[in-house]
């Protein structure tokens, strides 16, 4: 009993310190949003008569990165999982995200259905780590590839002596709490490698993980891309990915609900240093998160409550 108490207390402290953090963030994005606000405004008009064929383009985009999460979602376990159910379960996890902090929501409905497909605990929280390392390897090779075809893209800033010392903090503090939980991570470490060696003993499981994961990077890029056609962001497509893949990325580090405040701060930065207007990089920013968050939100929603209904949850 007094196990369980303390493991009550570490989850309490740590859904308080992400909260805090997320009411940090959405305070700081909102503060931004009102000293913009002109920026915004003639962004949200140049998006109201944007290309409606782009936008399409973008739209079709969106909703197959569900297709392709739910594809990489199969290849990370060995067992052959309902394809209905499946997607159906992607498209309530997007939403499910926008909700909870850190991917929470989007953790806890895909570890929910995994279980209920008749998996262990352990063995679908270990599903969930293998398909996030795949999705993150796959990420930092795309990144790697577009910046060496285009060289000089990712122009790293000069840091300042305080900035380098910070980041030498945070790295030391990061050290510190990895040798803090060694023994745990290891072991954990040692389940995802394990499942990453049978599944690459399956070529049809492989290639499902790494497609699926390598589809759904490339839509949301391509979701971006379109909308910024459809604005007319004068970025070249290929500087519009790399630029999304490495604001994402870097969003990924806020643990905002569904990247609220920090994505969209990241991608709207990354579009203007990288050349764009800033009402055209407002109005592609919203694009994108209109069509990814806000437009599927209330039907995930519906959805999640159906398969919660119907015990598929």
């Amino acid at each position: 009993m007094t196990s369980e108490r303390i493991a009550l207390t570490a989850a309490r402290r740590s859904a308080y310190w992400q909260l805090a953090l997320t009411f940090a963030v959405l305070t700081a994005a909102g503060c931004l949003a009102r000293r913009h606000w002109p920026v915004l405004e003639n962004g949200a008009l140049r998006l109201a008569v944007a290309d409606q064929g782009w936008l399409l383009v973008a739209a079709t985009a969106a909703a197959a990165t569900w297709a392709c999460s739910a594809l990489a979602q199969q290849g990370a376990v060995l067992r052959a999982l309902p394809s209905g159910r499946l997607v159906a379960a992607q498209f309530a996890a997007s939403a499910a995200g926008q909700l909870l902090p850190a991917g929470l929501g989007a953790g806890a409905v895909n570890l929910r259905f995994l279980m209920r497909c008749g998996m262990s605990a352990s063995r679908s929280a270990t599903a969930l780590a293998v398909k996030a390392t795949v999705g993150g390897l796959v990420r930092a090779a795309l990144i790697a590839v577009l910046a060496t075809t285009c060289p000089g893209v990712l122009g790293l800033p000069r840091l300042s002596v305080p900035w380098l010392a910070l980041a030498g903090a945070a790295g030391v503090l990061a050290v510190l709490l990895t040798a803090a939980r060694w023994a745990r991570c290891r072991s954990a470490l040692a389940l995802v490698l394990a499942d990453i060696r049978a599944i690459h003993a399956r070529p049809h499981r492989a290639v499902a993980l790494w497609g699926g994961s390598l589809g759904f990077a490339v839509l949301h890029a391509l979701v971006l891309i379109a909308v910024s056609r459809a604005v007319a962001l004068p970025l070249a497509p290929l500087l519009v990915a790399l630029l999304y893949l490495a604001a994402s990325s870097a969003a990924a580090l806020l643990p905002t609900p569904g990247g609220l405040g920090s994505l969209d701060a990241a991608l709207t930065f990354a579009l203007t240093a990288g050349g764009a207007p800033g009402a055209a990089a407002a109005s592609a920013v919203l694009g994108y998160r209109l069509l990814t968050v806000w437009v599927p939100l209330l039907p995930g929603l519906l959805v999640l409550a159906l398969l919660v209904r119907r015990k598929a949850l």
